[in-house]
């Protein structure tokens, strides 16, 4: 069993270890969640501790925990007591530590599109388009999974910018991509065949992604030495960590994809 303590506060980060590798099954997660139910000039909180073993019905409480701290961000955002930036720290941490943890070790196929971690099968597209639904982004997880990555892309975008690196050494293209980014969460659509997300915590960049290579999981490793990073020339990232429009469509339940 594996015991990780998120303390979590308005504009703090903790680290998450970039190697998690296949976060698998029966964990059980101590999260210290930022209290948002009192609007202070101070931007302090209390904190609320969860306990999950990550089952689908922790799952169920994790999104309905995520869809009261939108209400409570929007409402102290609305009123002034919080910036936009602190808004992004918490969507992002949300996402990353809170939402997309349930989901490692669920098994890939191409054809998978459970909503239920650990239940069923999932392809890549699937876990972009449902863990951002979870989030409480405004989507319809069915077309944007059966986007192209580029399309896909566009679609998350909101219309901000969309990097696109185009590289056959990988060295290179791993150089390209580090430079590209700051910390935080993006969106990678891998040529025509593949998506996931690209964490850069401490400066380190992660993939987090519906795995088809060997063993076929939901799971977390290092960019530079994924097979699926090492078997692409052409990438296409977009910010959601720093995506002003696409947190302003979270903060108002603003459609992203109908």
């Amino acid at each position: 069993m594996l015991l990780i303590s998120l303390l979590l506060f308005f504009g703090l980060h903790n680290p998450w270890p970039p190697s998690i590798g296949l976060a698998l099954k029966n964990r059980v997660v101590n999260e210290r969640l930022p209290s948002v139910s009192n609007a202070s000039e101070s931007d302090r909180g209390l904190t609320l501790v969860f306990k999950t073993d990550l089952d689908a019905t922790s799952y169920t409480a994790a999104k309905a925990d995520v869809n009261q701290l939108r209400k409570k961000l929007n409402e102290r955002h609305r009123k002034g007591h919080i910036s936009l930036d602190r808004v992004k720290a918490e969507f992002t941490t949300h996402l990353v530590d809170r939402i997309i943890p349930h989901w490692y070790g669920t098994p890939w196929s191409f054809e998978g599109h459970t909503a239920v971690p650990k239940q069923g099968e999932i392809a890549c597209g699937y876990f972009i388009s449902t863990t951002l639904r979870d989030m409480g982004i405004n989507l319809n997880r069915y077309k944007l999974a059966q986007k192209s990555p580029i399309e896909e892309a566009r679609t998350i975008s909101c219309g901000t910018v969309i990097h696109s690196v185009v590289q056959d050494n990988t060295v290179k293209a791993f150089e390209e991509i580090d430079q590209l980014t700051q910390e935080g969460l993006y969106f990678i659509g891998f040529d025509q065949g593949h998506v996931g997300y690209l964490l850069k915590r401490n400066n380190q960049l992660s993939l987090i992604h519906s795995n088809y290579f060997s063993p076929g999981l939901v799971c977390m490793e290092p960019f530079k030495e994924s097979r699926v990073f090492q078997s692409f020339s052409k990438f296409h990232i977009v910010d959601i960590s720093n995506n002003k429009v696409l947190i302003q469509h979270w903060l108002n339940n603003a459609t992203v994809l109908p």
